[in-house]
């Protein structure tokens, strides 16, 4: 039984355009460096990072910290391996 997706190269159904500018969530305690840490590991995959743009969110009771970057979006392994550096940041609790 043959099926169409599996000859289908993935990187053609991709729903993002390259370049773009790429929204990313990520949460964490509301630690003192976290905005710090978050947009160091965001330069670190897009050199033109534009720190001015980060949107900060605390949670009601202040605990936690939503942080939004926006990372111009070259490749799809670009986004892999930044959301691969978040998620394994210690002081990140979630990626979205």
């Amino acid at each position: 039984m043959s099926d169409t997706s599996a000859s289908t190269d993935p990187r053609k159904d991709s729903l993002i355009e390259y370049p773009s500018l790429f929204p990313i969530k990520v949460m964490g305690l509301h630690a003192e460096d976290l905005v710090h840490n978050i947009t160091k590991v965001a330069k670190e995959f897009d050199p033109f990072f534009d720190a001015t743009t980060v949107e900060l969110r605390p949670s009601s009771t202040g605990k936690y910290l939503g942080v939004t970057i926006t990372v111009t979006a070259t490749s799809r392994e670009q986004l892999d391996n930044l959301y691969r550096a978040l998620t394994s940041h210690p002081m990140v609790k979630v990626v979205l």
